[in-house]
């Protein structure tokens, strides 16, 4: 039994680093700027928007984009998710 025989007893001391795995936050993909004109027709395309991950491949996420909830019942703003990030 090693209680018994101190010799055979010994120590070591272990440092354990926790990385964060996910240490750039998604981000657009480039500067967006929208412009509305009065003329816009109903269901008219205004913006496309990409974003980003720097720590995941460039097809390895998929994001899910959502309006805000205070727009989110609004009729005059609709957000149709592409499947395209």
């Amino acid at each position: 039994l090693l209680v018994d025989n101190p010799s055979q007893v010994g120590s070591v001391s272990v440092t354990v680093k926790v990385l964060d795995v996910n240490d750039n936050a998604p981000e657009f993909a480039r500067f967006y700027e929208a412009f509305v004109c009065e003329n816009t027709k109903a269901g008219q395309l205004i913006q496309t928007v990409s974003a980003i991950d720097r720590d995941d491949p460039q097809e390895g996420q998929h994001f899910y984009y959502s309006l805000a909830p205070e727009a989110a019942n609004n009729p005059n703003f609709t957000l149709r998710d592409n499947q395209g990030n």
